[in-house]
């Protein structure tokens, strides 16, 4: 019997994706400004820990581009029109990261293109770390909704900071000083302790 994956994080099998965070969504998904601040905190620890990145933009002549804040700047940009992050040109980027484990996924929108990809990595055997306070939608039942339906098919939920201590491991890690500055600051609020009210069943 194949072990049960427990989630393990490690900066040389892992790689960040970051999702379709553009212009056009920004006065309608809930909580936009602060779930692309924690996903440029994200972004920017990834740097630190040289971890590759992979940014995508939904149909971009329409929905323009990548905003400014997330600091993606210099980072290619794969364009697609399906939900799922997982195009041919991303599939050929990712064939090139030949010890890949791990994906970290934050982006919009969550009941869409963030739940596509994660049910693709997990069907190729990776692991999915869905960060939580990175991730929204327009509706927040379907934000909730989509966040317990991944569960249940085998990601795991995570936050900003959980994801980059797993990562880092030590605070004797090299780059531990480096990324604690990252996240000295609490990560801006996105209304998740609504999920742990009453002990939600959702993410029971």
């Amino acid at each position: 019997m194949a072990a049960r994956s427990i989630g393990r994080l490690s900066t040389r099998g892992c790689a960040l994706f970051l999702c379709d965070m553009q212009e056009k969504f920004r006065p309608n998904v809930a909580y936009f400004p602060q779930i692309v601040a924690v996903s440029a905190r994200m972004l920017q620890a990834s740097k630190v820990l040289e971890i590759p990145v992979i940014v995508t933009e939904q149909y971009p002549r329409g929905l323009g581009p990548t905003v400014p804040e997330l600091g993606a700047e210099g980072l290619r940009k794969f364009e697609k029109t399906c939900f799922s992050m997982l195009t041919p040109e991303v599939e050929a980027e990712l064939s090139s990261l030949t010890k890949l484990q791990s994906v970290i996924l934050c982006g919009i929108e969550t009941q869409a293109c963030i739940m596509s990809t994660a049910l693709d990595l997990l069907e190729r055997g990776l692991d999915v770390h869905v960060v939580a306070d990175a991730c929204s939608s327009r509706s927040q039942v379907d934000r909730l909704i989509a966040l317990s339906r991944m569960k249940q098919s085998g990601a795991f939920l995570t936050t900003s900071e959980g994801a980059l201590l797993q990562l880092l491991q030590d605070a004797r890690h090299p780059r531990f000083r480096e990324v604690q500055k990252i996240i000295m600051e609490p990560a801006p609020d996105s209304n998740l302790i609504a999920l742990f009210q009453g002990q939600n069943p959702l993410l029971s």
